[in-house]
């Protein structure tokens, strides 16, 4: 029997509208969390199934500077020159496998690949999301307590995440890729040669602080002492970007002074209308990539990809084709605007 049979019937149609009001306050209080909460989506904390192709990653932890990597290297590597890509990944961190084959992708096509620990052991936890499959009637349709049990989970979630995200400002995250890319840039000086610096290219989380690597940020900023985004003292000067060339993916936590300051060119792989890289942020920012990377060619790109879910451009499994196929083009996209420079 469905809510409106219900509702049409005495003397159950008092508890139905008792059931209707909780809905609504449930509703409402799901809507206030979404809107007080969007650092971090779904698919930037959980890991999606693996393809059912997938191999086993195929690199190799080790550490750089005192920070846990993970290290993918092409096949004919160092017989044949490579170039160094640093990855920075989603928040699900360097032993995701989902992230060691992202990683292994990228050094089939030829890139040195370091994912350094960005978040020095504190990755999000694991858990998976189901995103192929179908859901029966009565799921689609949970019963009043159920839909409030879910909502007791998603305000544990949101603190879970937002207590996390706290954990992970950007003087310590950038403090440790510093470290990391000093550490590379020791290891593997052949691949930094042979590129003429270093790639980066990073996946939701990671996707910000690959735009503050390619950015001229203040030297505090760059050293992890004040906040990314914040104003220079006066007569403090302004670091050289880390980063030769940058690609990102579904980026989070991406502010406009991220944006203004970058210098050298960069990609980016976006969804449309998506709440943890806002339109207008977009729009700034793509504002000034044209005024400032304007004396160079081929230097700034935004491809935005409909009907995918944000998160899509990661390794995982997906039923819909669209998805899968969407999935491959923004890889192979993102390989060959790196290529290019």
């Amino acid at each position: 029997m469905s809510d409106e049979d219900v509702a049409t019937r005495a003397p159950e149609g008092d508890a139905a509208e008792d059931e209707a009001q909780s809905t609504s306050t449930f509703n409402d209080k799901r809507a206030q969390q979404s809107d007080a909460s969007k650092g971090l989506g779904e698919h930037c904390t959980t890991d999606p199934p693996l393809p059912t192709s997938a191999s086993q990653p195929s690199g190799e932890m080790t550490t750089l500077n005192d920070v846990e990597c993970y290290i993918s290297k092409p096949t004919d590597y160092p017989h044949a020159p490579s170039k160094l890509l640093l990855l920075l990944s989603n928040a699900r961190g360097i032993h995701s496998v989902n992230n060691q084959l992202q990683a292994d992708a990228f050094a089939d096509r030829g890139f040195l690949t370091v994912m350094p620990d960005q978040f020095a052991g504190d990755a999000m936890s694991t858990t998976k999301t189901e995103v192929s499959g179908s859901q029966s009637s009565d799921e689609q349709t949970p019963s009043i307590i159920e839909r409030l049990k879910m909502g007791i989970a998603e305000t544990a979630k949101s603190f879970t995440v937002d207590m996390w995200l706290a954990r992970q400002s950007p003087q310590k995250v950038l403090s440790l890729l510093y470290k990391a890319i000093d550490g590379a840039q020791e290891a593997y000086g052949d691949a930094v040669a042979n590129g003429g610096g270093i790639y980066g290219v990073g996946y939701c989380f990671g996707a910000k602080y690959v735009m503050l690597l390619l950015g001229d940020n203040p030297d505090g900023v760059a050293q992890g002492q004040r906040p990314a985004g914040s104003m220079g003292e006066e007569g403090e000067s302004k670091g050289e970007p880390k980063l030769k060339a940058g690609a990102i993916a579904h980026g989070t936590l991406i502010t406009r002074e991220d944006m203004d300051a970058v210098r050298h060119p960069v990609m980016m792989i976006c969804i449309p209308d998506d709440p943890l890289f806002p339109n207008d942020v977009r729009k700034a920012g793509m504002d000034s990539l044209a005024k400032n990377l304007s004396h160079m060619e081929n230097s700034y790109r935004e491809v935005v990809y409909e009907g995918v879910p944000h998160g899509f451009a990661t390794v995982g499994e997906y039923d819909d084709d669209h998805i899968r196929s969407s999935q491959k083009k923004a890889f192979k996209e993102m390989c060959e605007f790196l290529e290019q420079h």
